[in-house]
C-alpha cells in the first residue's frame, strides 16, 4: 500500500494545469487465449476465464479540452480453463503494466460525459501457474508468457459527476495482445473483455 500512495503523490505533485484527475479503476477480465505452433493449435477445446483487473492513473487535458492524456499503472489477471472428459487444463496468470492513451471526451449532460480511450499497455508477468489434472506448474519463466507484452486497447466510459471534485465511471473495454519478442515454436496471444468501474478525482490548480 505505500507504494501506491507513493505514486499517487508523484501524480499529484506533476499536475499543472486546470481539470487533471486521478482516478481508480478495479473491474473482471474475461479472457481467450489463443495458442499456436508449428503442430497446430491446441486440440483441447479452450474457455474464456475471469480475472481481477485494477488501475490507477493520472489524467490531463490537452490544448483541444475534448482530448486528454492517461497515464496508468494497473495489475491484470489473465485466467482460462480448457478440457474436456479426460483432462482438464487451468492458467492463472497475473501481469503488471503501464498504459498509455488517448482520450476523448462528449458531453452528454450537465452530470454525464462519454469518453472513448485508445491506449498501449506494456506489461510483463509477475505471477504464472498452470494446472494438469491436480497438477501445478510454474509458466513464469516459459517464452510464451514471460518478457515484455504489448497489449493495444480500448475502454468505453461513460462517467457520472458526483461534484465539483469528481466522478463516478462504469466502462467495457475490449484488448489483445501481442509478444513480440518470443522466438519459441509455441506462441501465445490473449484477446480480452474488461468491465471496469471507477472513481475519478479532479485537480484544481489554485
Amino acid at each position: 500500500m505505500r507504494k501506491i500512495y507513493q505514486i499517487l503523490i508523484a501524480f499529484i505533485v506533476i499536475s499543472n494545469s486546470y481539470s487533471q484527475e486521478v482516478y481508480f479503476l478495479t473491474g473482471t477480465n474475461i479472457t481467450k487465449f489463443n495458442f499456436s505452433s508449428e503442430k497446430g493449435g491446441i486440440k483441447t477445446p479452450l474457455f474464456s476465464g475471469t480475472g481481477f483487473s485494477s488501475e490507477m492513473g493520472y489524467m490531463r487535458p490537452l490544448k483541444n479540452k475534448r482530448f486528454s492524456h492517461s497515464v496508468s499503472v494497473n495489475l491484470n489477471d489473465y485466467n482460462v480453463v480448457a478440457g474436456d472428459l479426460a483432462n482438464s487444463y487451468k492458467w492463472n496468470t497475473k501481469y503488471f503494466g503501464v498504459n498509455n492513451s488517448l482520450d476523448f471526451t462528449v458531453p452528454l449532460t450537465n452530470n454525464f460525459k462519454l469518453m472513448l480511450k485508445a491506449g498501449l499497455n506494456l506489461s510483463t508477468i509477475i505471477h504464472g501457474r498452470q494446472e494438469i489434472n491436480g497438477a501445478f506448474y510454474e509458466i513464469m519463466n516459459q517464452d510464451e508468457f514471460s518478457g515484455l507484452i504489448f497489449i493495444p486497447n480500448g475502454l468505453l466510459h461513460l462517467k457520472y459527476k458526483l461534484n465539483d471534485f469528481g466522478y463516478l465511471s462504469f466502462g467495457y473495454g475490449l484488448s489483445k495482445s501481442v509478444i513480440l519478442f518470443n522466438i519459441s515454436k509455441e506462441k501465445l496471444t490473449t484477446s480480452t473483455n474488461q468491465i471496469v468501474f471507477g472513481i475519478h478525482f479532479n485537480i484544481i490548480k489554485k
